[in-house]
């Protein structure tokens, strides 16, 4: 017969899967000699063993839940399911074996299970392979009833008690195994409490508590037929209920959240555990307790304690529990007692403990035991103090420490103590939380800001002429676009918060309002965004701010000493490549010069530039450009003296810096009917007409305008070489790689190189008698350039892949439109794993990566190899790097992420090469 049940002494405590997190806890502390009451448990495999008669009808009806249907066909599935639960019983052998172990507990605590002189009682608890609070369902002081409960009273010599005892079993039971409205219970007992004049629980007295178990037997009554007062169905009927709270509607919810899949956890244990009464006098009581401060991360004990309680008291808050401090003083012994075994328990899990406690009668049992949850900041503070405790390596401590709690301290969040509702939801883009006074032109956002003002952008969605705005304003938000589109992308890169993409937003740009539901918000008013949630909010909600901790740059260090791969920062501007560098940063991976256009006089020239018929009628707007760029190079190059940059030549489509055709037409209409002249915008209007393309991402854009127009390109390297070169004179050291974009064919590198790079350096190198050391390469980002990348490899001296392009190449997705019309369905449905442009898809483009990083090494092996895209700042995507490109580089507000993430893998793979 297969074994579903096991006593704490005797089963394997790291076994989690089988005995879920909470039965994993009895079994190490009970092992471990510290005061446990004795108990066993049923496994995940009993639990799956109750279900597999009807796993088939109740698969399906989970499905249905997991669709978010209307509340009508969500109650109806739900009482089917409950329906099919209820009629199941428990298989026969999992019941014999129950009843053999409860005779074993007999035996051990010299107590008779249903005996109404002497009884045992017992608890009956949840407990998942990975835990899920407040989820699945609890059951204290099973064994009750109208006999057992004087046998308790004469037990103990202690009559109230042992009826505060039976009126919370009866009301717990009633709750969770009989499915009664709690309320009906909770009402009763706030009017036996009015009546006899109290407002605490432990002062109602004994004859209150009598009449409370009448009334809840009378309410079970009324609603089920009658309380089963044999204890043995008790047992098994809470059992049952145990299992049946694994498919709650709220644990199931639960588990999407989460991401629990059934290779984490696939079912709960139940875990039967010998009462101990934390109700049963003043010199009794239950209490939660850290091993450190889960807030700060200090080292001292954090928790409450309170007296006279049982169960979920401590955190349903009926009464005020006194804090550790207080149950120090009032119970010395007990304290130090708690103390070293909660140390214990630390040491030996190797993380901070979150403690459950239960004292009786001056003697203190341990309950449950599991991993803390803790802030960021505590996180990063208890990982980096125990390594130099000496209870974990600074390797264990680097895997402490999620990305996600590096990003939290690095940006402002939403306080938790604030209750705001958000009034819309948006992809949560670039993290951080802000509130400010909406505008709707980025004109408007430099202007307010001028004065003071702290301004959000918001727009349907924007385009390389807003970015003065996203520098003005403290955050933004848009009702179209995804994680890679512009918005996402230059907020990231600039540190400022973004929601985009939030669709049930209406923005109107030139009435200046937006419209959620039946909020109207206009310009001026206070909203508050959320780029950690994508959540928005009406007014002003509060906000934390980043706090930047000594242990968060000492863990970084060591993060640092263990990873192979490379950390760069992608910038646009002067400022972000001074965050980078701050943030620790080994170079600029990714400069994209197009951001440096911004400045209303220089967004002029190259419109000129762009729209210039001839190379005679571009030059004299490209000498001027060039000589405004050069500033933003240099002091780009100086803040990161010593260390590579990146330039990438011009990239996006053209006619993103171009007037919108219907704009020309609106100022021609006006202008006619002015009676004034429109020849010059009636020009201007051919000509963008004629530049315009049917699908401009696939268009004239990247290397394709160094070929058509090498002048531009021309220039654009002699700005960037000469900045190099006049830095050398004063005394920097500028490390320049100039990285041709949107190759698909070695003849298109060859030809600028010849055409605009390499002349550009000759003329440099002459004119400033400077011999400047510059590295050219590519970025790959279509399809065919990774397939022919034995030829590339020859003609450069490094490769970036632009990951962003390359899966809209690979995927044929518009990335902006997949992210809002089908993506989010694809992944409901299971056909794609994860949002391709979030984390880098292993199959398709990872393949291509890994294929052509690899041929590339082969054909030049003195090659450096990158990734600039957005996945260079996704821990996933970083994993899989790791090992096969020299280096990735993130927004900079992402490179602290981005170096542990690398240490990670490294840390990982060493543990398993074949991660």
């Amino acid at each position: 017969m297969e074994k579903y049940v096991y006593s704490f002494k005797e089963a394997d405590y790291r076994n989690k899967k089988l005995f879920g997190g909470k039965g994993a806890s009895l079994i190490q502390m009970t092992q471990l000699g510290l005061r446990v009451p004795p108990g066993f448990i049923i496994t995940t495999e009993a639990c799956k063993k109750f279900y597999e008669p009807r796993r088939r009808e109740i698969s399906e009806l989970e499905g249905i839940l997991l669709k978010n249907p209307p509340p009508e066909v969500r109650d109806e599935v739900i009482k089917k399911l409950h329906a099919i639960i209820d009629s199941l019983d428990l298989p026969g052998e999992i019941w014999s074996q129950v009843v053999s172990y409860m005779r074993e507990l007999e035996k051990e605590t010299g107590k008779r299970f249903g005996d109404p002189e002497n009884p045992l009682l017992v608890s009956v608890r949840s407990g998942a392979a990975v835990s899920m609070p407040g989820m699945m369902d609890t059951v204290l002081n099973l064994g009750l009833n109208d006999e057992t409960v004087k046998g308790l009273a004469k037990q103990t010599g202690n009559e109230w008690f042992a009826y505060d005892a039976y009126r919370r079993f009866l009301q717990m039971f009633g709750k969770i195994v009989l499915s009664i409205d709690e309320k009906l219970f909770s009402t009763a007992w706030e009017e036996i409490k009015r009546k006899y004049g109290v407002k605490d629980d432990p002062d109602v007295q004994l004859e209150g508590l009598k009449e409370a178990v009448e009334r809840f037997k009378e309410i079970i009554v009324r609603a089920r037929g009658g309380f089963p007062q044999d204890p043995w169905e008790q047992l098994k009927l809470a059992i049952k209920a145990v299992f049946r709270s694994w498919m709650s509607p709220r644990a199931i919810f639960y588990r999407i959240i989460e991401k629990i899949t059934p290779d984490i956890a696939d079912c709960t244990a139940v875990n039967v555990v010998t009462m101990v009464f934390g109700n049963a006098g003043w010199d009794s009581g239950t209490g939660v307790v850290f091993s450190r401060d889960v807030a700060t991360g200090e080292n001292k004990l954090y928790g409450e304690f309170l007296p006279v309680a049982q169960g979920e008291d401590v955190v349903a808050g009926i009464r005020t529990p006194m804090d550790i401090e207080e149950f120090r003083k009032s119970f010395p012994h007990l304290y130090e007692e708690l103390y070293q075994g909660v140390k214990l328990l630390e040491k030996v899990n190797k993380d901070v403990q979150d403690v459950e406690f239960t004292v009786e009668r001056g003697k203190l049992y341990f309950l449950q035991t599991r991993n803390a949850k803790m802030t960021a900041l505590a996180r990063v503070k208890t990982a980096v103090d125990m390594a130099k405790e000496g209870i974990i390596t600074k390797e264990e401590a680097l895997l402490m420490v999620s990305p996600d709690h590096v990003l939290q301290l690095l940006y402002p969040r939403i306080d938790p103590k604030a209750k705001a509702t958000p009034v819309a939801q948006g992809l949560p883009a670039s993290p951080g939380a802000v509130s400010g006074q909406v505008v709707f032109h980025p004109d408007d956002a430099v202007r307010w800001a001028a004065q003071g003002k702290r301004v959000i952008l918001a727009r349907v969605e924007t385009k390389p002429d807003d970015v003065h705005g996203f520098y003005a304003a403290v955050g933004v938000l848009t009702s179209r676009g995804g994680m890679t589109s512009h918005a996402a992308v230059v907020a990231r890169a600039i540190g400022k918060p973004a929601v985009v993409g939030a669709e049930s937003i209406e923005i109107h740009e030139e009435e200046k309002y937006l419209k959620v539901g039946t909020h109207v918000i206009r310009e001026g008013d206070w909203i508050t965004i959320d780029g950690h949630t994508g959540n928005v909010y009406i007014g002003v909600v509060p906000t934390i701010e980043a706090e930047l901790i000594p242990e968060l740059e000492e863990l970084l260090r060591w993060a640092d000493e263990i990873r192979r791969l490379g950390v760069r920062a992608n910038a646009d501007l002067p400022e972000d490549a001074a965050i980078a560098r701050k943030f620790g940063a080994q170079g600029i991976g990714l400069l994209r010069i197009e951001r440096m256009f911004r400045k209303p006089e220089r967004l002029e020239l190259l419109r000129r530039i762009i729209l210039a018929e001839s190379p005679e009628e571009r030059r004299p707007h490209l000498e001027a450009l060039y000589k405004m760029l050069k500033n933003d190079f240099k002091e780009v190059f100086k803040i990161m003296d010593g260390l590579p940059v990146v330039v990438r030549l011009i990239d996006p489509p053209l006619h993103e810096f171009l007037p919108k055709p219907e704009e020309i037409l609106e100022q021609i209409y006006q202008r006619k009917m002015r009676g004034d002249d429109a020849s010059e915008l009636e020009k201007l209007y051919r000509r963008v007409k004629a530049l315009q393309e049917a699908n401009p991402m696939l268009g004239h854009r990247g290397v394709r305008v160094g070929v058509t127009h090498p002048d531009f390109y021309y220039y654009l390297n002699k700005a960037i070489l000469e900045a190099a070169a006049e830095l050398k004179k004063e005394g920097f050291n500028p490390v320049v790689e100039i990285m041709i974009p949107q190759v698909s064919d070695v003849r298109e590198i060859i030809y600028v190189k010849e055409k605009a790079i390499i002349p550009a350096l000759k003329d440099v190198e002459a004119s400033t008698g400077v011999k400047l050391d510059v590295k050219i390469g590519t970025m790959i980002e279509t399809v065919r350039a990774c397939l022919t990348i034995d030829e590339i490899a020859k003609h450069v001296d490094f490769i970036s892949f632009g990951t962003n392009d390359l899966t809209q190449a690979v995927f044929s997705f518009s990335r902006d439109d997949a992210e809002n019309k089908f993506i989010p369905q694809y992944l409901d449905l299971k056909i794609l794993d994860a949002n391709p442009f979030e984390t880098i898809d292993i199959k398709g483009v990872g393949k291509l990566v890994e294929y052509a990083a690899k041929t590339a090494k082969e054909v030049n092996p003195s090659i450096e190899v990158g990734v600039c895209g957005e996945h260079g700042g996704d821990p996933k995507s970083i994993y899989f790097f790791h090992n096969k490109v020299d280096y990735v580089s993130a927004s900079p507000f992402r490179v602290p992420l981005a170096r542990l993430s690398a240490a990670q893998a490294a840390i990982i793979n060493r543990q398993n090469p074949h991660y």
